[in-house]
């Protein structure tokens, strides 16, 4: 047999063989259209209409620190002695804090109260010069008026009058000023105890005991006091959305550790220097709330929210289903167009006043969904 020869069974074959890849080619179209077909009918997002808060929001990042506090100081140098609280302790106004060593300040007051009696004394001396002066000078004149003296004798009788008045008010102002040093020596050994300013919370001790005091040139800060039951949020508002915030504005704001519980208040002012870090402008804001529990503390990081704007229980639908005032309402047999009044707007959800009620069901628009006209979204595909 030549090699050129086709046997009969193999060109039964080939048109058995041809039929099927046609088949398999037509099957591949039929599904490819079948795949499109069912795309293109896919069922878009839909949401209900309902109740609820709808609010403009500007956030920032705030920190939370005392509404009133003192930085205690020591007003004369010396060896810190004992310190009578601790951190974290409620104190009373007028509570004694801490001691420094009192014994040079207790030895001046003692040589100034000793320099004080000696004046005193010298004065008591000298006034009674001045009564034996003047009784000489009366007698001295007593004697003029008979032509019993001399005139030279009445004129030093004079003379020593008036000197002993002179030597009694000298002593009289030195009594005075050796009384002024003594009072600022006993005040100084008054600060040498230290008392609270305040009623408050010890929030910080800078101070150790044992330490030496320097108060020549500024009063060293031994610990800070503090009421914490107001605190105060500092925000830092970016210069972008600062001009939004005004004086009296709800604002609320949550902390990291209670990211569910929202604390509310109202802003007090806004600071008008700014603070520039790495060419970022911040402002600050500032609001305060009640602390009567004592969960805040200094330092809390919070979450701030200023409400711009609000609008609470309204009928409200996502943001992204409304177009133009426009919503594509869903029903059994696809959707259908309907104008309604929106209101207030936030990127999650807008206010619809009139046109829709809770529990209607609306199309969302999804990317990619523009239409002709760049913004209209198309709304295709059936509901199931």
């Amino acid at each position: 047999m030549s090699p050129t020869t086709v046997r009969p069974g193999r060109r039964r074959r080939l048109p058995l063989l041809l039929i099927l890849i046609a088949a398999l080619a037509i099957a591949s179209v039929a599904g490819w259209l079948l795949a499109d077909d069912g795309e293109s009918k896919h069922p878009l997002p839909t949401a209900k209409a309902d109740r609820g808060d709808v609010q403009v929001l500007v956030s920032a990042t705030g920190v939370l620190e005392p509404n009133t506090y003192v930085d205690v100081g020591a007003q004369v140098s010396g060896q810190l002695d004992v310190i009578h609280v601790r951190v974290g302790e409620r104190v009373k106004e007028g509570q004694l804090l801490a001691e420094i060593d009192p014994t040079i300040y207790t030895a001046r007051v003692d040589a100034t109260r000793a320099q004080l009696r000696n004046q005193q004394a010298q004065l008591e001396d000298r006034k009674a010069s001045l009564k034996l002066a003047h009784i000489q000078y009366r007698r001295q004149g007593n004697l003029m008026a008979e032509d019993a003296t001399t005139e030279e004798a009445l004129q030093s009788a004079e003379a020593g009058l008036a000197s002993a008045r002179a030597q009694v008010a000298m002593l009289e102002a030195q009594i005075e000023q050796t009384s002024s040093t003594l009072r600022a020596e006993e005040a100084n050994l008054d600060y040498a105890r230290i008392y609270a300013p305040m009623d408050g919370t010890v929030v910080s001790i800078s101070a150790r005991q044992g330490q030496a005091l320097n108060a020549v040139q500024q009063a060293p800060v031994l610990m800070r006091i503090a009421d914490l039951q107001t605190m105060r949020v500092r925000a830092q508002v970016s210069e972008a959305d600062i001009g939004r915030l005004m004086p009296g504005m709800a604002v609320y704001f949550t902390t990291l550790g209670n990211p569910d519980d929202r604390i509310e208040g109202t802003l007090d002012y806004v600071e008008p220097t700014p603070e520039v870090t790495n060419n970022v402008v911040l402002y600050n804001a500032l609001f305060r709330v009640p602390n009567s529990e004592g969960r805040l503390l200094p330092q809390m990081t919070a979450k701030v929210f200023f409400v711009v704007k609000e609008a609470l229980d309204v009928v409200r639908v996502p943001a992204t289903a409304i177009h133009n005032g426009e919503v594509q309402l869903a029903t059994a047999a696809g959707s259908e167009p309907r104008k309604v009044e929106v209101g207030i707007s936030n990127r999650v959800h807008t206010e619809v006043r009139q046109g829709l009620a809770a529990g209607d069901e609306v199309l969302l628009k999804t990317p990619g969904q523009a239409g002709a006209d760049g913004d209209r979204p198309r709304f295709r595909g059936v509901l199931r």
